[in-house]
Order: structure tokens, then sequence, then C-alpha cells
């Protein structure tokens, strides 16, 4: 895996490299929200590109001006896999060392390369639908544990099937989207015989650590995708940071599963970066022991991709918070491929623009557990976050930040920030 250069300044971290060229939604003063690829700290504006007649040679790129002017990514999207690798190589080729035809193109440069420092991020596709998936085995197991013991902390179906449930997808927000604190029905003393809950605002207000997954063909009704075709059904990754309410949802999920508790917020980093460019950081995920059904069995072994994922919490607007958990996306028990062929397999369709997310990936140490639950064994002692400062949970004011990035032979590719601040809840 050679490394390969650009002319475009890279950004302070290297996470939009050229072996990235992750897509997005952006907006201008002077322009409407329209579609382009992050690189450094420059964004190529793909509508502008695409309609100059400069860029006329670049096939891929022209023959998807028309999509490029969207304010969503769908119709891109739905272009193909096939589509999506032939921008990023042409794009590979005008931002790379040799390329002559922007560099040296004053007037096209200014037009096309748009500072992120002018742009607003938007949610980069329309979600129709938004499924969620449990398949992080070391949060899954750590939480069954709390809740209701060693001996029985996993459901017998959960080494079998991907679990999942159908989230809100009206509620997904791109990063730097502020998250209110939700209200709801919680049970104030739930040891008590008399279950008598009382309404109020979430007092174990919480983050989770995902990734997502973009669906760029869609399906139809009764058909299903074959596990090993599955990378086809599938544009691109973003990093998910799927808010839950608690003690919301402590009360409500018997027996139907998370409603309010869930349904408040998601958000969502806003640039989806591309399996081609994560294909160099493929890995084996977790071993299941367990005897799959033949529908789930893949034939490629590096399912899952090793992302390091990190969370940080600033607080009070601040922004110097340390780096609170650490770990990777391999810690995923079913790969996204298995999802999306579990998802079909009952003849569901899916749409370009569905997303699917991974569930909180934790590792088994405590500092790369994704979520609070786990860090305080349910809410029952501190843990330090930084800035000698302790949480159970999180506070008005807090500013939860992910990261994630994949790096290996002097390359890397990253997703940029998922951010959201918590503002306090409404008066009842």
């Amino acid at each position: 895996m050679a490394a390969t250069t650009s002319w475009v300044p890279a950004d302070a971290k290297g996470d939009f490299s050229i072996h990235n060229l992750p897509f997005g939604i952006f907006s201008t003063s002077s322009g409407a929200p329209r579609a382009g690829v992050r690189i450094g700290d420059s964004i190529v504006d793909l509508k502008a590109l695409s309609s100059d007649p400069a860029a006329a040679g670049l096939k891929s790129i022209h023959g998807a001006a028309a999509s490029f002017a969207q304010p969503t990514l769908n119709a891109f999207a739905e272009s193909g896999r096939a589509t999506h690798k032939g921008v990023r190589a042409e794009l590979q080729a005008i931002l790379g060392g040799s390329d002559s035809l922007l560099q040296s193109n004053d007037a096209l440069k200014q037009k096309v390369l748009v500072p992120v420092s002018q742009a607003k991020m938007h949610l980069p596709m329309q979600i129709g639908d938004y499924t969620d998936f449990y398949a992080g085995y070391n949060h899954a197991f750590k939480v069954g544990v709390l809740f209701r013991g060693p001996d029985n902390a996993l459901q017998p179906n959960y080494t079998h099937i991907p679990v999942g449930y159908h989230g809100r997808s009206s509620s997904i927000v791109v990063s730097g989207t502020p998250i209110q604190r939700p209200r709801g029905q919680i049970l104030p003393n739930p040891a008590a015989a008399e279950k008598i809950p009382v309404t109020a605002a979430c007092k174990r207000f919480d983050y989770e650590l995902e990734l997502a997954a973009f669906i760029c063909k869609p399906t139809q009704m009764g058909d299903s995708v074959d596990v090993n075709e599955a990378d086809e059904y599938i544009f691109g990754y973003v990093l998910l940071n799927d808010w839950s309410a608690r003690d919301i949802q402590a009360w409500e999920y018997i027996p139907l599963g998370p409603f309010n508790g869930k349904n408040f917020g998601s958000t969502i980093s806003p640039w989806i970066v591309t399996g081609d460019a994560l294909e160099p950081f493929r890995t084996e995920p977790l071993e299941n022991k367990t005897a799959i059904q033949p529908y789930l069995q893949q034939s490629q072994k590096k399912s899952v991709y090793d992302i390091k994922l990190q969370t940080t919490i600033n607080t009070n607007g601040k922004t110097d918070g340390s780096i609170i958990s650490e770990t990777s996306a391999k810690n995923l028990l079913w790969s996204f491929p298995q999802m999306v062929a579990h998802h079909t397999y009952g003849g569901c369709n899916l749409r370009a623009g569905d997303m699917l997310g991974s569930g909180t990936i934790s590792g088994t140490e405590l500092r790369e557990r994704g979520s609070l639950l786990e860090m305080t064994e349910g809410g029952k002692q501190d843990f330090e976050i930084g800035q000698g400062k302790v949480r159970r949970f999180l506070e008005d004011g807090d500013s939860v930040v992910m990261y994630g990035y994949c790096e290996k032979e002097g390359i890397r590719v990253g997703f940029g920030d998922c951010e959201g601040t918590i503002l306090p809840a409404k008066a009842l």
C-alpha cells in the first residue's frame, strides 16, 4: 500500500488525505447545499467541477453532474459502486502531485476548492429508514452482566442473528447540532414492589459510540441480499452517536424494546467514507463460536475494518477534553454485510439512504468501553473524564466528541468529528 501525495495541503490530523476523499453535502453563503468531497482543509465542489467545460474529460464526474447539484447524496449513491469508484479515481488523478487540469488553472481552482472554514455541513443523505443493530459483543455482554448477571448476560439468540431494532430517522442530525435533554416516564424507585413512574427530565443521559453504514443500492420487497454481495449495497460509513436516555429506556423497553429513550436524537459525522477508502484496513471480526445459518456465512473472512474509535467529553464550552475511551470497530461480532443480509432475508426492501447502525462498540478494558453505562458500572461509580472532573452520566453543557480513523504504512483515513452538545430539557 504505497502512499500518494497531493498538492492540496493536508489537514492537521491528516484524516482527509488523497487516500480518503469522503463525500458530503455542504453549503456556502453564496450557494445552496450541494455535493462535495473533503481533502485536507478544502472541499472539492463537485457541482462546480462537474459543470465546468474544462472538466468535460472527467467522464465519471461529468456524468454525475445532475446528482452533484442535489441537496442530498441519495441520487449519487444510487448510481452504484462503479460510479463511486470512477469519480474517486478521477479525483485522485486531478488532486495528485502531477495534475495540471486543476493545479495550474487558478480560476478553476478558486471556483472548485472551497475552504472548510467557509462551509456549513448538512446531513449527507435523506434517511428514509434507520435500523440499529447490537453487534458490539463486548458492550452487549457487559450490559447483560449489569442487568442480568454473568450467567445470563447474553440472550440465547445473540450469537445466532444480528439483533437489531428499527430506530427513528427523523431525529438523526449532523455533527455540531445541539441535543436537548429528553423528558419521559422514569421509575424513581426500581426496587419498590409497586411500580409507579413519574414524568421528568432524563437523569441518566448517555452516549453510545457506534459506526453506521448507508445503503446505496435498493432492493425489491420480497427479495434478499446475498451476504457475499452485500458490500455492493453499501455506499459508505459514518460515525454515529446514538444517544440514550437510560432511565427512560429502562422503564419502557419491556416488552417491545427502545422507544422514547432513543428516538429524541442521534448524531452522525458529516463525511461518508467509502468502502474503497477503507479497503486496506480490513480485518477479521470477533470470533463467533456458534454455527451460524448458511445465509450469514461469508467467504470474506476480513469482513470488518480496524477503525480506531475515540471519545472525549468537553465541559462548559471548553475544547480541551482528554480522550476517555479508545476502541476499534473490529470489536464487532457481526459485519455490516451480515446485517444487510439478515435485514433483507425475510423480504424487507432497502432504499438508497437507509442507515444501519452497528450498536455500541466496546473493547474489554475499562478505557475501551463505548458508553458511560459500562464505565460507571450502571451509574454506581464515578468515572474520570479529564480536566479534574468525573461523571456518572452526562450533564447539561457537556459536549461529546467522537473521532474515528485508520492508519497503516503511513496512510491515514479518518472520519472527522461527530460532536453534540447537551442542552437543558424544556420546562415541563
